[in-house]
Parts: C-alpha cells; structure tokens; sequence
C-alpha cells in the first residue's frame, strides 16, 4: 500500500476514461475502501488509436505498461511501425483494494537507446461496476505538455470480487533487463488453488535453419543478419551471421508456453550495425495456436514490411514438473511417489525419453539475520528459485528479517551440469526489488535430504553478504542419461544480463589468459632446456625417454597418456598428495571487480568517454569476451584434469579408454574412413541437424576457475544451526 502522500499525488493526477463505464447500474464507487477482499481484475487491451509519432519515419513501435501501486504488473507486446496499434491481449490481475488506480503508460521502443513516452492516462477502479464487462477509452496525455493530442487507449475490463480467497499466494516471476541492466520483475499472481499444479502447460522447440534473400541493409550490398524471437515476456536473440543475405542459423531454442491455447511468437530480423542503431529487416509471427502438438513443422515465414524468407521448425510438446506447493505437499515425502519417480529414472530406462534426465526437489525453508533494505530497519524478503531458464517465486514475508516460507519446488533436469541459483530480494511497491544475498549451487554437489545453513553471496558470487537460507534439496538423475546429453550443446538462457565494458573485467581476462599461455611458454622452456643439456641428468633421461617413445609409438598411446594422467591425479587427490590451493588471485581480481561495479553504481549518471564512443566500446567487449572465451577454455581443461567435477573426470577416463581399444585393436584408415562417411552423409541422414563438437560440449560443462570461485560454498557461522536454533525455541 502506497504511503498517504504517494496516494495523494497519485489521485490528484487527472483521469481519464469514457464516460461509458458511467452508465446506469450499481457502482462500485460506494465500496467502502478498507474492504478487506480481493478483487480480480481482466483487462483485454484493445487497441490504440493515433498515437504520437516518435520515429522519424512518422511512425513509432509502440507497447503498453500497466501498473498498480507502483509497481509494474503487465507489458504487452511491440507493435512495429503503426500508430493504430492492434493488441488483442488479455491481462488477470488480482487488486488488495480499489484505493489505487491503474495506471496506463505508452512507449515507442527503441532498440538500444532509451524507449521514448508516448503518453500516460489513469484507470479509477472505484468507478468500475461488479461483475459487468465494460469497454473503456483512455485519452494518453502527458503531464510535461498537456495539449498534445497523443491518442487513445482502448480496453476491456471486468471488475469481480474475490471475497473468501487467501491473500497468501505464490507467484512466477520472469524477468526483464533494462538497457542499464537492472533488474526489474513482472510477475503473474496464482491463487492457493493453482499451487499444485503446472505453472506452465508445455514446451515450443524451435529451430532456426536459415534465411533466404533477405534484404541488403549495407552498402556492400550484403547484411549481417540476426533474429530476434519473443513470446510474452521470454526473449531469445540469434547469433549475427556477417555479410550475407541468405544466413545459415541452425540454432535451437525453447519457450515455455504458458497458456492452453497457445500464443503468437513474433519474430524479427535485424542487421548489426556497429557504432549506430540497427537496421529493421522484417518482422513475421508463428500462431501456436494453429499447430499440432508432439509434431514438428517446418515454416517458411515471409517478412513482412521487408523482403525474404525464414525457415523454422517448431515442435510443441507436453509440459515436464514444474511446480510451487506448500512444505506439507512434498512428492519425496510420498512413497508412492518417490518410488514412481526412482523408477522413472532407473538405469533400465536409459533411452526412455533422453532429455528428460533427472527429477529436483528444492525446499525452501527460512532465512535468518538478513539485511534490512528499508529505512525502518525491515526487509520484505521473496526467494527466487532458478534452473536454467525455469524460475520461480515464494509469496513475500513483510517486516521481517528472518522470514519463515516453508514451499517445496520442483523441476525437471535436462542437464545434470546445471546449478541451481536461489536468490533473496526485498520487495519494493514503488521501484525495483533490491538485491538482499544469492547462492549457486551445481546439482553434482548436492547432498540429498540434508537441511543445510547457505551463506549468502553479493551478486558477483565472490564474497558473503549479511544472512544465511536453510534448504533442503533432493536430486534424483539417471546416470547414462546425463552422460549422453554431457556431449550435446548446452541449454541457452534467455534471460541472461547484457555484455558490459569494465576496466576490470577486461584486465582479469587478459591476467587469465596470460596464465594459460605462460603454462605452454614455461612447457616450451623446459622442452628447450633439455636439449641445451641445463641438466646433464634431465637431458638424458629426456633423451632416453624420447628414442623409446618414437620407436614404439601407436597412436592409441595418445588416449593413454591422457588416461594416465588422469588417474595419476585421482590417487594424489584420494592420497592427500594433492597440492592443490584456492586461486587467490583470481579471487583477488573478483573482488576488485566488485568495487567497480559499485563504482559504476555510483557514478552510472557520469557518461564517460569510453560509452560516447560507441563503436570502440563493442570492439572492447568482442577483446574482453575472446579473452574470457580463450582463458576459460584452458582452465576447463586443467580442471578436467584435476579433478574438479568428479563425474565429468569418470567420464573422460571411460571415453579415453574407449578410444584406446579402439585405436589399438581397429587400423586407422577404418577409422577416418567412419568419421568421412558420416560426415558426408549427415546432411542427407538428417537436413536441419544442428552441428556441434561434442569436445567443446563437454568441454563447457566444465566449470572455469572463476565459476569454480562463484560456485564454491562458504562456511557458515557455527550459531546458525536448525539443531540449535530448535534448542532455542524449546528453551
């Protein structure tokens, strides 16, 4: 609730609206305004009529924002290029009270550059009558030039008390990136009654293969093409294929579908254009609703307001376990249930639905000692729950800093290489939630069934930050399965934060990489060293070592070399040999990172040189990224090596081994023969496949040594303890 001066304001401002919703019947102005109930709100919006320009084509791409209190609860979808908008999009909003208005704001986007205003008006739901759908007309004005005309607003709304229903509900966040980056949260209340099941109804599998003729943006007569796909709230953004006009994509991406019907993803084709805004190619939409499920279908799409093709295939399937219940509904608990789900992954079910890998049960219990966000010394913390692009939200506790939330969640695994994120915000009615403590937890490193105290993390993973959280997580996963999908590209998130500059950022990666490098330099000096005889000892066994080698090489000593070298390791490590220490300097350089971005924070309003030169800068990002790209790639490899994920260092030593037998006992004409063959033969066998090294796949779900830094658990304070926190309550 809006404090008495905010309220003040906000309904001093002029409304606006149709004297339609005034007609004969009973209001709902009289409604006592401390009325206790709920009341759901269905807003339809319609469309816009002459809107303001604000492109300088005369047109704009305009998109609507609906908010209540403050706070941000629905944003439609961008209409490009028209001033007479049609949405046609439907909006459930659950009301505490009546007291505070709604307020409409109209935007034209702006790809890369700040989105203009388009206009405001207000809804007054007091004046909104029961249970009677009415169509409702809002003129846009904007405060700063109140005799513009900016157009209208049309609606649909219907106003129904929910009296009885509970106030405690629990809700699916998604999440937006503002160009600077900051978080911002939309979420989609569901009532008790929804709490069991399914917060969405199926999977769209889409893959984008190529583009034909499309339009040539550049000079050069070629473009450098890449698409965009949105449905609702959820965002994927394709590779850029440079210059030209008929790209090849072969990317695979997936939306979860969120209602029965279906939906209409809209998609559109951009050219990159460094140092300016990028060129609009066309735009095209896919109507979900007009395609069978558990069947793929190839389109190609014309686009619209430009020239070309795309082609896609899109697969919509049933929906795996995502829920939210109460601690009291808990599937592990049931053993019924526990023993469907153990048999649905036994190791006899092995190629039994392939991606669908491992059940998690994540109980989020409390938190305790948290920090106090607000000027009164409270905090209204909510728990976010992320796996991969699957992310849900707990009701929020209000005035408390060790809050109680006693919620069970649980997902699907598709990779058991994934880490489960969990992160504590304090809810702001007025502006964005603020950032209270994180933790990342990798689903290999989860003990089951055991409540544990988690420090929490500022937001870079590097250091603690004030409170703990008390979960309890259960993973359950077929091994073969999780194995197979080891050697297929990982998941993409689409909701991931923009690429920065940061002039710390890019001095870690260069350090990193410079250690990886000096590691083949250092190797290159003492390969040289033998040969200038530094070390008369050395030299000969060096020299000895060398004509035994090339005398009795095969190739399938290479696997086996690697293979030795690996179980070399695992005795050290299982010996307490292991020498082993925690990178300090990379822990150093995370820290100093971190004083940055507070840095940057502070001084966000100061534009600097480096962000006026908009050209160099994505140039020092590209340095910055290939440096991240070149250093992690090498750590990856160390930490294959020593050991750093268990599970994936097993699995390097059956697949060396594998190709040791193999090299030993089958020529290798046979060999390369097999490989050209299927190489060859791939695109006839299979036209769309998507191309991948299973090296490098298995070589990214490794974890660098900054993720291994992030993703390391710090030991909490020994007085936060359930067992002596339960002593404390019986005392």
């Amino acid at each position: 609730m809006l404090d008495s001066c905010k309220l003040k304001s906000a309904c001093s401002l002029p409304l606006i609206y149709n004297k339609k919703i005034n007609t004969s019947g009973t209001s709902n102005a009289d409604v006592p305004l401390a009325d206790p109930g709920m009341y759901q709100l269905d807003i339809t919006l319609r469309r816009g009529q002459s809107l303001a320009a604000r492109d300088r084509g005369g047109t704009s791409d305009p998109y609507v924002k609906f908010k209540i209190g403050g706070k941000e609860i629905f944003r439609s979808k961008i209409i490009y290029k028209n001033l007479n908008p049609v949405w046609e999009e439907k909006a459930c909003i659950l009301v505490d009270h009546l007291r505070e208005p709604l307020y409409v704001k109209v935007f034209d986007y702006d790809f890369g550059l700040q989105d203009d205003f388009m206009g405001s008006a207000f809804l007054d739901l007091t004046q909104l009558e029961l249970n009677r759908p009415m169509d409702v007309t809002l003129t846009l004005k904007d405060p700063h030039y109140p005799d513009h005309d900016l157009g209208v607003i049309l609606l649909s709304v219907v106003l129904t008390p929910k009296e009885g229903e509970h106030k405690d509900v629990t809700m699916l966040m998604r999440k937006s990136w503002k160009r600077s980056s900051k978080f911002q949260t939309q979420s989609l209340r569901l009532s008790d009654v929804h709490r069991k099941s399914h917060l969405w109804r199926g999977i769209v599998s889409i893959t984008l293969i190529e583009g034909r003729d499309l339009k040539a943006m550049d000079s050069n007569g070629l473009s450098d093409p890449y698409v965009k796909f949105r449905l609702g709230h959820q965002k994927y953004k394709s590779k850029i294929m440079p210059k030209t006009l008929n790209p090849q994509w072969r990317e695979q991406f997936d939306f979860h579908l969120y209602e029965e019907r279906g939906g209409i993803i809209d998609i559109t084709a951009w050219d990159k254009d460094a140092g300016k805004r990028d060129d609009f190619i066309g735009r095209c939409q896919v109507d979900l609703s007009a395609l069978s499920r558990e069947q793929t279908h190839k389109l190609e799409l014309q686009l619209e307001e430009g020239e070309g093709h795309l082609v896609l295939l899109v697969t919509l399937t049933a929906s795996a376990t995502v829920s939210i219940s109460d601690l009291s509904v808990n599937s592990l608990e049931d053993q019924k249930e526990r023993e469907e789900i153990l048999k649905r992954y036994s190791p006899l079910r092995i190629f039994h639905n392939l991606k669908d890998v491992g059940f998690l049960q994540v109980k989020v219990i409390r938190a305790e000692g948290l920090m106090a966000a607000d000027v009164t010394g409270k905090s209204d913390p909510f728990c976010v729950v992320e796996l991969n692009n699957d992310r849900l939200l707990t009701h929020t506790v209000y005035k408390n800093l060790n809050p109680d939330w006693n919620k069970v969640f649980t997902f699907n695994i598709k990779d058991i290489h994934s880490v489960l994120e969990v992160t504590v915000y304090d809810e702001d009615r007025d502006r964005s939630a603020d950032f209270l403590g994180k933790v990342a937890i990798p689903l290999l490193s989860i003990q089951n069934g055991e409540q544990k105290a988690y420090v929490l993390k500022n937001k870079q993973l590097t250091g603690p930050t004030k409170g703990v959280i008390y979960l309890e997580i259960d993973v359950i996963f077929n091994a073969v399965k999780a194995s197979l999908r080891t050697l297929i590209p990982k998941e993409q998130k689409y909701i991931e934060e923009e690429n920065r500059l940061s002039k710390q950022l890019l001095l870690r990666n260069f350090i990193r990489t410079k250690r990886c490098v000096m590691v083949l330099v250092n190797a290159a000096y003492y390969v040289n060293s033998c040969f200038d005889w530094d070390s008369p000892p050395r030299s000969l066994a060096a020299f000895v070592l060398f004509l035994f080698v090339v005398w009795n090489f095969e190739l399938y000593m290479i696997p086996l070399v690697l293979l030795l070298l690996l179980t070399w390791n695992y005795f050290l490590i299982i010996s307490g040999k292991d020498n082993r220490q925690r990178d300090t300097v990379v822990e150093d350089m995370l820290e100093d990172e971190e004083e940055e971005d507070d840095k940057d924070d502070k001084d966000s309003e100061k534009k600097g040189f480096i962000n006026k030169i908009y050209a160099i800068q994505e140039v020092c990002i590209s340095v910055q990224n290939i440096l991240d790209e070149v250093a992690s790639f090498g750590e990856r490899i160390k930490n294959t090596f020593n050991w750093t994920v268990p599970f994936l260092s097993w699995l390097a030593i059956v697949a060396l081994c594998m190709f040791t037998v193999i090299l030993y006992f089958i020529p290798l004409r046979y060999i390369v023969l097999v490989w050209g063959i299927n190489k060859f033969t791939k695109k006839l066998r299979c036209p769309y496949a998507i191309d991948n090294n299973e090296l490098l796949d298995f070589l990214s779900r490794v974890p660098s040594d900054i993720q291994v830094v992030q993703y390391q658990e710090l030991k909490p304070d020994p007085s936060h303890s359930p067992c002596k926190r339960k002593k404390n309550n019986l005392g």
